[in-house]
């Protein structure tokens, strides 16, 4: 349904005018939804798609747009816009706040959210450790049990149980999506970002979501889909984060007497940012990237004493996944509880590190081009087809047929990847050893290893159909075999982690050729762009360190050709190592796609413990995002944009022909006039006939000065009016604004106005219609001085647009109230007056009016003269 009121961002309403009368041309009362707003929030985004997308393919503005170029949206998209609520990061300051503030006990230390950091830490840290645990154990299964058959030359029953296996695994991850919780697919990221940035997106904290994307997630990766758990670990992070912080579940009915002081908005935002880096930090084993990944990427509002909370959070997680990592194995106890090994703790752990050279920031930063264009392309490609799904989606009239299709595209993903992982390989011929004998001199065939020399080939690579051979040793410093291996099927085969440690091996040289990883780069590359947008939980992180580390690692195969193999320890030439430059790749396309620069370079030391090639990978991540910013917005932005999800960027990217100087321009430029408004003493049934009339999420209080004007003096939210309103015990004869006592404000105190959705919004509509409909109530009044945020803020009409902007985005404010000299409300602006298409429009209708208005002008002058 589209929203004629979204272009004013406040709505076209007829001012309630200055006695609060009702508007005279009032529009058909609306029935209320669960939070009070009389839109209905998408609930399955897989099934979103608009018809009057007319938009060419590479048109600037929608899939191909860069960072300076504002996002174009249809109508039908934005009045998917407007149908999102809006949240507060601080909660009403009113004098109810304020009561309910006096009873907490809080400590000089506050060590009960020092408490709370650690108990996120520690569960995320466990969940992740169950996560981990479940996916190798059930990917286990599935590759020792086709080894097996491979080893018997039953290649047949090798793809038929692979098959089977996948699809069964599958079928249970998408079927739980689908007819459970849809708001468990994907990775989360987008609508976790979206919440914490200040919009209301449905059902993404609820437990019954938490237990759909880690089942999902489970069987998605463990089944052998191209994808990764970090993304849902992120979302499982910020699910943890924000129950154990509310100790209430709405699920089993479950409301803990403890930690209440904690149920307000700015916290449990807080809580929340600290799960979601908790869960970062457990699924790279990294701590400081995940306190910067939350601080780069999915926070948008932050402060120096959360970031000292969320990196003890951070730390007790990772604390907690490695402790446990390190102790089990696949659920089987290793017998050495406490003891972090290196293996389990570093997950790409590089055990040689290479000395840098200044020649190497040449192909570093040919890396980091490939690393902007391929990960543009990537997004580019990502979100077209996620476009293409749901358009085919929107085809299928049947609701069963539609389920049953999203069923069907991951069960056929997996018979794809499959029969390409059992089949593929044979394509190839078999790969002999190879290794140096001795620091230099040249490469032996069938040679296992030399003690004397670095150059090898791993033991962990698999034999597929290849003949094993025996080993044997000469000399006490050479290892022979007879045996071979398959280069594919030591990427193909296992979990993604396992080919990335291929790639990242140093010393490696010889250990793939360039046939292996041209074929293996398109097939990863479209298999996780394909994969990533299924009815499954899933992320894409880990995946994209795969495909970088694949260019990276031809980059430096080329230089290896170019110039010999260098293995020496100290040698000028030591630095073109392939799994070097595979790194380096690795982070240029993790910051092609997702263009963060802190994060990613302190996860990649963190994740390989290679803090040599640090300087390297800053470049090629430095490089990447600047040629990925002239091409696409940032994948989880552009997410965000796909799903229709508002979000304000830390600053605004406003352009016409040109970048628009906000500057330039006021407040009352772009406010949303005239204001529907309410006074400190209002009929019950101007409140009820307002809820029931407009969309406004919320409404300025105005009260009457000394010369008879109506000042401004707070605002109050449509939802707290919606709570008063239920509670007709507060309701006063006449319309004086009598000063409640202490006992009179526990009437509605504070926890009562702390819903989040009415429980029963069909009889709060019936209640709404009978104030309206029965004459008592229209001589009936109710005081909201007790409930109305003295804190809001103002701006003047000529506030400067790009502070506003800052002001409204920096400080988490819901509704920012225009006021003229003398403190009279005269327009409203919201976070989605604020978006850059909306700005655009304004200032555009601005601009043409002012060259039209100079144009006449100068006609009129030259006629005069």
């Amino acid at each position: 349904m589209e929203n004629p009121n979204f272009s004013s961002g406040y709505g076209r309403f007829t001012d309630m005018g200055e006695t609060g009368s009702t508007p005279q041309d009032k529009p058909v009362h609306q029935q209320l939804q669960e939070t009070g707003s009389a839109f209905t929030s998408p609930t399955d985004d897989q099934m979103f798609h608009v018809s009057d997308d007319n938009y060419g393919i590479l048109e600037r503005g929608r899939d191909y747009e860069p960072v300076y170029v504002t996002h174009k949206y249809t109508e039908q998209e934005k009045a998917t816009l407007a149908s999102f609520e809006s949240l507060d990061y601080l909660p009403s300051h009113s004098l109810v706040y304020k009561s309910w503030i006096k009873k907490q006990v809080i400590g000089r230390l506050e060590m009960d959210r020092w408490l709370m950091m650690g108990m996120i830490g520690f569960s995320v840290g466990f969940v992740g450790f169950l996560l981990h645990q479940l996916i190798e154990v059930i990917a286990k299964v599935k590759w020792d049990t086709i080894q097996t058959f491979l080893d018997k030359d039953q290649m047949g029953l090798a793809w038929l149980f692979g098959v089977a296996y996948s699809v069964i695994f599958i079928t249970f991850s998408a079927g739980i999506v689908v007819f459970w919780r849809p708001s468990a697919g994907g990775s989360g990221i987008p609508e976790v970002t979206g919440y914490l940035n200040g919009t209301h997106v449905h059902h993404i904290f609820n437990l019954q979501t938490m237990i759909v994307k880690f089942l999902s997630c489970v069987a998605a990766i463990g089944c052998g889909m191209p994808v990764g758990p970090e993304g849902p670990m992120i979302h499982l992070g910020g699910l943890v984060g924000a129950g154990l912080s509310q100790a209430r579940s709405e699920t089993f009915k479950f409301n803990a007497p403890f930690f209440k002081r904690f149920r307000n908005s700015e916290d449990r935002r807080n809580f929340v940012s600290a799960g979601v880096a908790a869960g970062v930090s457990s699924a790279f084993g990294a701590p400081v990237g995940g306190l910067l990944f939350a601080m780069e990427e999915v926070s948008s509002f932050w402060t120096t004493a959360l970031s000292w909370q969320i990196f003890f959070c951070c730390m007790i997680s990772t604390f907690t996944t490695d402790l446990f990592n390190s102790a089990f194995d696949g659920f089987s106890y290793t017998g050495s509880f406490g003891e972090f090994k290196l293996e389990r703790y570093i997950l790409f752990n590089i055990d040689k590190g290479v000395n840098i050279n200044i020649l190497m920031f040449i192909p570093t930063v040919v890396i980091g081009i490939i690393g902007g264009l391929t990960g543009a392309l990537f997004t580019i490609i990502n979100l077209k087809l996620t476009r293409g799904r749901k358009r085919l989606l929107s085809w299928i009239s049947r609701k069963w047929a539609q389920k049953a299709f999203r069923l069907a595209e991951p069960a056929l993903i997996m018979v794809i990847v499959t029969t390409v992982v059992v089949f593929l390989p044979s394509a190839f011929s078999c790969s002999h050893y190879k290794c140096m004998q001795a620091e230099t001199g040249p490469i032996v065939i069938d040679c296992f290893n030399d003690t004397r020399s670095a150059l090898h080939v791993e033991p962990a690579v698999m034999t597929y159909t290849c003949a094993k051979g025996h080993s044997w040793q000469i000399s006490q410093t050479t290892w022979y075999t007879n045996g071979t291996y398959s280069e594919l099927a030591s990427l193909l085969f296992g979990t993604l982690e396992t080919a990335v440690k291929h790639l990242f091996s140093r010393g490696t040289h010889v250990q793939f050729g360039y046939g292996t990883l041209f074929t293996a780069f398109p097939y990863f590359f479209l298999a996780v762009c394909w994969s990533s947008g299924t009815s499954v939980s899933c992320g894409m992180l880990v995946p994209m360190l795969l495909i970088g580390s694949l260019y990276g690692r031809i980059v430096g195969m080329i230089l290896v050709s170019m110039f010999g193999v260098h293995i020496e320890t100290n040698g000028y030439w030591a630095w073109m190592d392939p799994g070097a430059f595979a790194l380096i790749g690795a982070a240029s396309f993790f910051g092609g796609v997702s263009r963060l620069t802190l994060a990613v370079t302190v996860i990649m030391m963190e994740l390989t413990n290679d803090v040599q090639v640090l300087l390297p990978v800053m470049v090629a991540v430095m490089v990447s995002k600047w040629v990925g910013d002239y091409f696409t917005h940032p994948i989880f932005h552009a997410q965000l944009e796909l799903k229709c999800i508002p979000f304000l960027d830390t600053e605004p990217k406003i352009t016409n022909n040109g970048k628009l100087r906000l500057d330039m321009f006021y407040a009352k430029d772009i406010m949303s006039t005239p204001v529907v408004r309410v006074h400190q003493v209002e009929a019950v049934s101007v409140i009820a006939d307002l809820l029931l009339t407009t969309t406004h999420g919320g409404y300025p209080v105005v009260r009457v000065d000394r010369q008879g004007q109506e000042i401004f003096h707070g605002l109050i939210t449509r939802l707290e009016l919606i709570v008063l309103l239920m509670h007709d015990e507060m309701f006063q004869e006449n319309d004086e604004a009598v000063p409640h006592d202490g006992e009179e404000v526990k009437l509605v105190n504070y926890e009562k106005l702390m819903l989040e959705k009415l429980s029963n919004p069909k009889v709060t509509f019936d209640t709404l219609q009978k104030y309206i409909n029965e004459e008592e109530y229209k001589e009936r009044y109710i005081n909201l001085s007790p409930y109305v945020n003295q804190s809001a803020f103002t701006v003047p009409e000529k506030f400067s647009l790009h502070r506003t902007y800052i002001v409204l985005r920096t400080l988490g404010m819901r509704h920012l109230v225009v006021t003229d000299d003398t403190n009279r409300v005269v327009g409203f602006i919201t976070r989605k007056d604020l978006m850059g298409f909306n700005i655009e429009e304004k200032l555009n209708s601005i601009m043409e009016n002012q060259i039209e208005m100079d144009s006449r002008q100068e006609t009129l002058s030259s006629e005069s003269s």
